[in-house]
């Protein structure tokens, strides 16, 4: 069955306060989006990679793919209004069946054996979400008090998260809800059944300046680069 990866890079990179986006910074001399892109090639050099990339940016990412010499195939379309519009964007490019990866850019410390684990994991149980335990006690606001939850109930979910094309796509025929902040979530608001695996604790989001020192570091103790 076909393979295909979405990578979402449509960010502007404001949290990260500077003039380039997270996930066209370098990181260990790389752009981080890089990172992603290499993992799935890795994983299957028949897989299809489409990026969504921010229109303003397009240019800006061949450039460094000139600089860098990245010569893997790949498709570019144009990141949408928000995450659920670029992989939206992404989906109509998709004309046949199979499985689906979608990515965020921001998460460059991923491998081959992450990415079999997941669709592995989604071609038996139908979908693969990444999950990973809390270690904080995490308190929910209720109005000016607070109440604890049982964190051993709670995960933190990763990307990529994989599905079967052609029930994502009858998910993103929905209209667009800000609730949407992934793919999980607008599948299960369509009624499609998750099936939550284990996540990386080393598989962090770039968001703010500090996490690329961390990146590296974890990028240099991970057995998996």
């Amino acid at each position: 069955m076909k393979k295909y990866a979405i990578i979402v890079a449509g960010g502007t990179g404001s949290r990260m306060k500077g003039e380039i986006p997270k996930q066209f910074l370098l990181l260990n001399g790389k752009p981080v989006i890089w990172y992603s892109i290499e993992a799935f090639y890795n994983y299957d050099s028949e897989l299809q990679l489409i990026l969504a990339i921010h229109p303003n940016f397009v240019d800006f990412w061949k450039q460094l793919c000139l600089e860098h010499k990245i010569s893997i195939p790949f498709k570019i379309l144009n990141g949408g209004e928000t995450r659920f519009h670029s992989v939206k964007n992404a989906l109509d490019c998709i004309d046949a069946d199979g499985f689906v990866a979608i990515h965020d850019a921001a998460r460059p410390v991923i491998d081959t054996s992450f990415i079999t684990q997941l669709f592995a994991e989604a071609e038996k149980h139908g979908s693969a979400i990444p999950g990973i335990a809390l270690n904080d006690t995490i308190r929910i606001l209720e109005g000016n008090n607070s109440r604890q939850l049982n964190r051993t109930l709670l995960r933190a979910v990763q990307t990529p998260q994989v599905f079967n094309v052609l029930e994502l796509k009858q998910a993103y025929l929905q209209a667009f809800n800000p609730l949407f902040t992934d793919d999980a979530s607008v599948m299960q608001s369509a009624g499609f059944p998750l099936y939550l695996t284990d996540g990386r604790a080393e598989n962090i989001k770039i968001t703010h300046p500090m996490d690329i020192a961390l990146a590296e570091v974890m990028m240099k103790q991970y057995s998996g680069r």
